[in-house]
């Protein structure tokens, strides 16, 4: 009798664990689906690890978007048809098309490829401002091209992580925009004839 009761109890509790494991199971195949979509979704947001790397990314961002702002205000005080968020977003676009690439370790030839790629479509944005002539057959917004180019590579330069050389070249560019525009007003205007209704003749002045 003492061994039939012995069996018993043994038969009980094998019983006991082999639900308490079936629910085991059913519980882990509940939330398999739901632990895959957290994996998944901390896998997607990875791309910040670290409080430094966060702050890497918008102090580069930052600059880019501030520098170009100096260059798009000085732009958009001579009303150009390019003004302040064309060139801020310009110089956005391409410090994240250089530091996308170099936070996710890609070569330096391959980022080069990359920043051959900007260069190429900036070249189309800036013919955008250029193609567009006045009533005596002059092209005109041929500096607001050329502004826009500079101030995409200062916003390549601050995605690379070198920010005193982008504020050096946002100083020259200013200077150039700025600078000589009073020194051809002062010393060329009237032996080349750039006076041009009260603008100097190399940019359209922009529609209100």
């Amino acid at each position: 009798m003492a061994r039939m009761a012995r069996m018993a109890r043994m038969a009980r509790a094998a019983g006991l664990a082999g639900s308490r494991r079936g629910i085991q199971e059913k519980v882990i195949a509940m939330d398999g689906p739901g632990q895959s979509v957290v994996e998944v979704l901390r896998s997607e947001f990875s791309d910040m690890p670290d409080a430094g790397q966060l702050t890497r990314i918008c102090v580069r961002l930052t600059m880019a978007v501030a520098l170009a702002g100096v260059v798009g205000f000085e732009r958009e005080a001579h009303r150009s048809p390019a003004g302040l968020r064309t060139h801020m977003l310009v110089a956005l676009g391409a410090a994240l098309f250089v530091l996308t690439p170099q936070m996710a370790g890609m070569e330096s030839e391959d980022i080069g490829r990359v920043m051959q790629g900007v260069i190429a479509g900036i070249g189309f944005l800036g013919a955008g401002a250029i193609l567009k002539m006045d009533d005596k057959g002059k092209v005109l917004g041929l500096t607001t091209a050329a502004s826009i180019w500079a101030t995409a590579a200062i916003g390549i330069t601050a995605g690379m992580g070198r920010e005193l050389t982008a504020i050096v070249s946002t100083v020259l560019t200013v200077f150039v925009l700025s600078g000589v525009r009073q020194i051809e007003k002062r010393y060329l205007g009237k032996k080349k004839g750039r006076e041009h209704d009260g603008h100097d003749g190399e940019d359209p002045p922009r529609e209100a």
